[in-house]
């Protein structure tokens, strides 16, 4: 019986996992479940996995989540200290499903234990990526790729050579507003931006696909994962969200994953690995889908993906401040502080400010310099944010 953890349990990705594990209980032992606010799912799923412990990650829903687990044997903790202390826990498998840099230092943790980390938490990479990666051989543990997209690429990875990879191709669906008449997107609101025409996931990430962010911070996380040099990856939007990815080789050959937009698959692969096992999503009918349309992304539209290419070519601690500028706009445009467009204007202004200082690209990427750069980047980003609104 293998032992896992799950991280963000309580999140589309985190429930996807949990539906897998379910029809198939008898072969896990669930030794955590992490979650936030939403103590009611987080304690249902904890009973019915019969897991060891549950944390919430808010201290202030400790008293809840205890009430709700009482008398059902499953142990009860709160707050990013618990959370680590879970990840310090030896399992065989952990899902990193957190949303945002909190999800890095548990991920960590579960690294130097030698587990197979199932990677969802972009911001892992995209603020860390050598010290993840460093960490994960350090330890000899493994990072098995959980976005679709890298899900995809690394699958069509699987006996082929690095050496004959020409270039990479990630897909995106364009978002909630890739009809849009570009003058009107400065007008987009809270509840237009959290409609996503092809995927259900939660609202933050729903939000980064309509803006692109989630397709910049992947175009980051294909660099540093795979290896890749900047100018190899490509980005092409594809409405039917049906190829997730797909490798060029030297030889002008393709490889595409196809497969429904659903998240079970990239979530089954990585919990299975290195087999490959029966999963219950959508058999495509492809005589019926009929076409497949691909198009290049408007840059002036997205001015994200400019950004991440700027972080590519800066290095450094560059993601570390690209992250936390995303997250802290994000958080200004869900509270009506800034537009939809302001948000790259919030990320470029603090990559302005914070990239004049001496030594950001060659300084070693630790935890506690990710983490610090983390904290000053939401400072200036809240700066920008006063001054846009």
């Amino acid at each position: 019986m293998r032992k896992i953890t799950l991280f963000g349990a309580t999140g589309s990705v985190g429930q996807s996992a949990i539906d897998l594990i379910a029809r198939d209980q008898n072969s896990y032992d669930v030794v955590a479940l992490t979650g936030g606010r939403n103590v009611a799912q987080l304690a249902a799923d904890a009973q019915r996995l019969n897991a060891d412990v549950a944390v919430t990650c808010y201290p202030e829903c400790y008293a809840e989540l205890s009430e709700l687990l009482s008398g059902t044997g499953v142990e009860v903790a709160a707050g990013p200290g618990a959370i680590e202390e879970a990840a310090a826990r030896p399992v065989d498998w952990a899902l990193s499903a957190i949303v945002g840099s909190a999800g890095l230092v548990p991920g960590l943790c579960a690294l130097k234990h030698g587990t197979k980390l199932a990677l969802a938490n972009k911001e892992s990479l995209v603020t860390a990526g050598p010290l993840l990666l460093g960490t994960a051989d350090a330890h000899n543990a493994t990072v098995l790729p959980v976005d679709s997209e890298h899900s995809a690429v690394f699958q069509a990875l699987v006996g082929e050579d690095m050496a004959a990879v020409e270039r990479v191709i990630i897909t995106a669906s364009g978002g909630a507003f890739r009809d849009w008449p570009a003058e009107k997107l400065a007008t987009a609101t809270l509840a237009q931006a959290s409609s996503h025409p092809n995927w259900d996931m939660g609202q933050r990430i729903t939000i980064d696909s309509a803006s692109m962010f989630n397709k910049a911070m992947e175009l980051i996380e294909t660099k540093e994962f795979f290896s890749v040099s900047p100018d190899m990856i490509e980005v092409l939007v594809h409405r039917e969200s049906l190829i997730h990815a797909m490798v060029g080789f030297h030889d002008g050959a393709l490889m595409a994953h196809v497969g429904p937009p659903d998240m079970r698959h990239a979530i089954g692969y990585a919990l299975h690995w290195p087999d490959r096992r029966a999963l219950p999503v959508e058999r495509l009918d492809l005589a019926k889908i009929g076409a497949l349309t691909f198009e290049a992304p408007d840059n002036a539209r997205y001015p994200a993906l400019a950004l991440a290419k700027r972080v590519m070519q800066e290095g450094g601690l560059s993601g570390a401040i690209f992250n936390a500028a995303k997250e802290r706009a994000l958080d200004g445009f869900i509270a009506g502080d800034i537009g939809f467009l302001d948000m790259a204007k919030v990320v470029a202004a603090t990559m302005d400010k914070m990239s004049s200082f001496d030594g950001l690209q060659n300084v070693e990427i630790t935890l506690d310099s990710v983490l610090e750069t983390d904290k000053l980047a939401r400072v200036r980003a809240g700066e920008a944010i006063k001054t846009l609104g």
